[in-house]
């Protein structure tokens, strides 16, 4: 089964001085944890154990078609 996640995550000044929303659709956490990741490039290592935290919290949405585990959107501010 995948899920559509909404993750609201803290990304740090200079790429973003309040945070961001990340749209992803994943089987479980984990998943959705290395995709971000992923598409995050390494920028904002130091944040990523608040990540885990903040993904677990994340409104989550079950889906009812087997579409690809990817990100959806991400708007960083």
């Amino acid at each position: 089964m995948k899920y559509y996640y909404s993750v609201e995550h803290f990304v740090p000044f200079p790429q973003s001085e309040y945070g961001g929303l990340w749209n992803v659709i994943a089987e479980s956490d984990e998943q959705c944890f290395d995709i971000i990741v992923c598409e995050d490039e390494d920028l904002n290592i130091g944040c990523y154990s608040k990540l885990r935290e903040n993904i677990s919290k994340a409104s989550k949405y079950a889906l009812l078609d087997s579409t690809e585990s990817k990100l959806v959107t991400n708007f960083i501010t």
